[in-house]
């Protein structure tokens, strides 16, 4: 895995663009702070919690976390470091993936070139999934578990790397519920690969004794199915539905497919069969369903430099070593002025470390008033950020979608959207106050305004909150 001064200096180049997107775009509050309140319930108590506190809703019922160990990291991080530490660690984690998926290009035969120049389109489309939840911590799981199995597929294969599956599992199992693309990777490689058989069956029955090493054992499996199967989920989250092509990183990720298919059939070189496996059978996933979009990316990148990998080949010319590496170091430290933190010291207009939707002003304002009656009805993305901020007031929805029966969802969209019922909704929900979006609920907002039943007690640019009024 070592790089040449030359090859340093190549893979700088998209990781300079790739930290700088990552160190630029907001932490947006819809799967990072409820998953720091667990973190901060984790480490005081050393159990991970097993009944739902953080919202009035559903308070008491079971509760499975399973992403246990990303969410003590994420409270770990943001304790010591807060925001600007925890933005850091995202390009950490993301640096390393693609750098991995960079080192498999060049191992397929990729010049440096070539493989920055594949990272870089890889790296925006890829950039719609850079949200600061668990699965970043999936994204060099995968990549490493690529690289494994791609030196396993050769005719004179390195059946020693495979002996790290089962701690990339151990680790994969209590970090995040996509544990399971390792059995997608690896089984497709057992059955379609060229490498030895045996050793790669003993490695997956390691693999699969590692995913009983976490707080549930071998309920683990349960909690796969239920995600894949909860209503909730699969009617109202919007990860869970095919991906549509809105947006330039959509653009991108539709015409690189595009793209692939005229190469694939047009290429002097030609993949193999698990290639093909791997490709058609992440593609159908991320075709249905959005979610599962960032990891066909990762196949789609490496198979693409394989298909043009004898274009532009060249002799890498060495150069000066150390003039290459100081260049390249130089490179990747630039963008760490643009951290939250830092950039606000030269940048008099520097965009904010949190979103929008991340209601801080009015969750400061709201917490200075504990007087106020409750119960809360908040906006979904404000939801989450207030399960940490403001514990005190558990939330009526958020955006662990299977926390959630479909009819509370379906109840929070007609009151959201000011259906007809919305305030008869509201009554019946017995919620006395309400913190709203100005974007997301621009028709509920007008609806309170002409009910004599509410009143306007605090405004912001993106918040307002009503109280009923006793009238």
């Amino acid at each position: 895995m070592k790089l040449s001064s030359k090859e340093f200096l190549w893979l700088s180049i998209p990781l300079f663009i790739l930290l700088t997107l990552s160190f630029l775009l907001p932490v947006r509050p819809n799967d990072y702070w409820w998953y720091l309140r667990l973190g901060s319930e984790i480490a005081s108590t050393h159990t991970v919690p097993i009944i739902e506190t953080f919202s009035q809703t559903q308070a008491g019922q079971p509760m499975v976390y399973h992403s246990w160990f990303s969410a003590l990291l994420f409270f770990w991080i943001y304790k010591f470091g807060g925001i600007s530490l925890t933005v850091f660690l995202r390009g950490l984690l993301l640096s390393l993936t693609y750098t991995l998926l960079w080192k498999v290009m060049r191992a397929r035969d990729a010049t440096p070139q070539l493989a920055s120049l594949v990272s870089f389109f890889a790296i925006l489309a890829g950039s719609v999934n850079w949200a600061v939840r668990p699965q970043l911590f999936a994204y060099p799981l995968f990549a490493i578990s690529l690289w494994i199995l791609i030196k396993w597929d050769r005719e004179d294969g390195d059946l020693r790397v495979l002996g790290w599956l089962p701690l990339v599992s151990l680790l994969w199992v209590n970090l995040h519920g996509s544990f399971v693309l390792l059995f997608l990777l690896g089984g497709a490689a057992f059955l379609f690969g060229k490498g030895e058989r045996k050793a790669l069956f003993i490695a997956l029955v390691g693999v699969f004794i590692a995913t009983l090493i976490n707080p549930r054992g071998i309920y683990v499996w349960e909690y796969v199915v239920d995600s894949l199967s909860v209503i909730s989920n699969q009617a109202f989250s919007r990860e869970w539905m095919p991906p549509v092509n809105e947006g330039w990183q959509m653009n991108l990720f539709f015409g690189w497919v595009l793209f692939f298919m005229a190469v694939a059939g047009l290429s002097s070189r030609k993949l193999s069969r698990l290639d093909w496996v791997w490709i058609l059978g992440f593609g159908w996933l991320a075709f249905s369903g959005l979610r599962y979009g960032i990891w066909f990316l990762f196949i789609l990148s490496i198979l693409t430099a394989d298909l043009l990998a004898d274009w532009g080949k060249t002799r890498i010319r060495q150069g000066i070593p150390a003039m290459d590496i100081a260049i390249g170091a130089i490179i990747l430290l630039f963008p760490l002025a643009l951290l939250p933190g830092l950039r606000e010291f030269w940048w008099s207009e520097a965009p904010p470390a949190l979103s929008a939707d991340s209601p801080v002003e009015a969750t400061q304002w709201l917490k200075a008033h504990p007087e106020l009656p409750g119960p809360l009805w908040a906006d979904l993305a404000f939801s989450s950020y207030l399960v940490y901020t403001l514990p005190e007031r558990p939330v009526w929805i958020d955006t662990r979608f299977e926390v959630y029966p479909p009819e509370h969802w379906e109840r929070y969209q007609a009151i959201s959207s000011a259906t007809w019922k919305w305030e008869t909704l509201l009554e019946e929900e017995g919620s006395n106050l309400l913190m709203l979006s100005k974007t997301e609920q621009a028709d509920l907002i007008p609806a309170l305004g002409a009910s004599s039943n509410w009143d306007e007690i605090y405004s912001d640019e993106t918040s307002l909150i009503f109280i009923r009024n006793e009238k």
